[in-house]
């Protein structure tokens, strides 16, 4: 992991298309500003980590159980 210091008004350069700067510094929390372009998706990390964790969870999904579950699953005498 590369750490830097860096203060307000100054930035960091990610392979010529993206420009981190740190915008401000307030009661110990930093508030920083992405320049990116557009197509570039740029997600917090705690988002990414949930997206993540609810995909892996999903691909697991039976949803033959989840209607037994919720008494809608296809039992004798019953009409679709």
């Amino acid at each position: 992991m590369l750490v830097l210091r860096r203060k307000v008004g100054e930035g960091i350069l990610i392979n010529d298309k993206i420009v981190i700067r740190v915008l401000s510094i307030e009661h110990g929390d930093v508030k920083i500003g992405i320049e990116a372009p557009k197509n570039f998706k740029i997600l917090r990390e705690e988002l990414y980590k949930e997206v993540t964790k609810v995909n892996r969870e999903s691909k697991n999904f039976d949803i033959e159980r989840a209607k037994e579950l919720l008494g809608k699953g296809n039992k004798s005498g019953d009409h679709k």
